[in-house]
């Protein structure tokens, strides 16, 4: 199941503008800032597929019925440009555990490169359900493989994947990788392709580099 946040009419909209355009994209903070906003408006949107219970809560005055998530959430990033979606959702799923991979492009050209994962550090995944989040969905490569390293650390009960902005070939590698996986798929907005460097047409840039500077 593929869910695309721009298809409804919601603020989420103007956090994802302002991602795009150039002038407001230079100021960093703000850009972090917008990132974690979507992470939050994601996090709302995610919580709504989650597991309830009734729960009496006991007021000064009396009790009251009410209905509590009772997933045990993991959310899991990809190094570095997802730090700040990672707190959007760590605001909203505070009882959550923490997955961190580290995943890069290595060397090539024209969609020759590489993806290597070099660093996991993760939680028992067993029986849980994990948000794996990455701002950008290029080729989704990187996605898939560190799906693949989480897996060395359970299995878990439900996974979601994550996005600012995806492509289309990205969204058609992960359902044709992951065909015999249950996912849900969640995007703020959909692009139709990529440049000959791999980055997402109109996209918006970078998203490591325009949140905590460029790398060399």
């Amino acid at each position: 199941m593929t869910n695309i946040l721009i298809n409804k009419n919601s603020i989420a909209n103007r956090f994802i503008s302002e991602l795009r355009d150039k002038s407001i994209q230079k100021d960093s903070m703000r850009f972090r800032k917008n990132i974690e906003r979507i992470g939050e408006v994601m996090a709302y949107e995610i919580s709504k597929t989650l597991n309830f219970d009734k729960k009496i809560i006991k007021t000064p005055l009396g009790e009251k019925e009410t209905l509590l998530d009772n997933d045990k959430v993991v959310i899991a990033s990809i190094l570095r440009a997802a730090i700040p979606f990672h707190q959007g959702l760590l605001n909203y799923f505070d009882k959550a555990e923490n997955a961190f991979i580290s995943a890069y492009r290595k060397g090539g050209k024209n969609n020759t490169f590489k993806i290597e994962v070099e660093y996991l550090a993760s939680p028992d995944l067993n029986d849980k359900t994990v948000i794996l989040i990455d701002p950008m969905l290029a080729t989704g490569q990187s996605m898939y493989l560190s799906y693949q390293a989480l897996l060395k650390r359970g299995n878990p009960k439900h996974i979601h994947f994550a996005s600012i902005i995806a492509s289309s070939q990205a969204i058609k590698y992960i359902n044709q990788m992951l065909n015999n996986v249950s996912f849900t798929l969640w995007i703020g907005d959909l692009d139709e392709k990529l440049n000959n460097k791999a980055y997402i047409i109109p996209g918006l840039g970078d998203a490591g580099d325009l949140s905590f500077g460029n790398k060399i």
